[in-house]
């Protein structure tokens, strides 16, 4: 498996969203340009996976945010952090709505 998620993006929109299944996994927000804006996790916790989770962000997206995708993943808090690890180490910051995450916490990548 890469490190960085590479799957199509799709319109975040209510209709897309109902599409998913309802698996533990991850998930990516994006604007037009492809930008991520957010990462985050559908967890154990999430009512309906990763279908109630993108829904919930569809209804009331970040700003800027167009579009998603989704890679289910049993391990998703590992897979979470290694996301966000990689797009720290891409850009030099976490993605600008994932103001939930403390990057200090994060570990280190240097994916090749």
């Amino acid at each position: 498996m890469a490190v960085r998620m590479t799957k199509r993006w799709q319109p975040l929109t209510p209709e897309q969203a109902k599409r998913l299944s309802g698996n533990l996994g991850v998930y990516q927000l994006a604007n037009d340009a492809g930008e991520v804006l957010y990462i985050g996790a559908a967890t154990g916790l999430s009512q309906f996976g990763l279908r109630g989770e993108v829904m919930a962000k569809a209804d009331a997206p970040p700003t800027g945010a167009t579009q998603f995708r989704v890679e289910v993943n049993t391990a998703y808090r590992t897979r979470h952090g290694e996301l966000l690890a990689a797009h720290m180490f891409d850009h030099g910051t976490l993605p600008v709505a994932n103001t939930d995450v403390d990057a200090s916490r994060l570990g280190r990548l240097s994916p090749g």
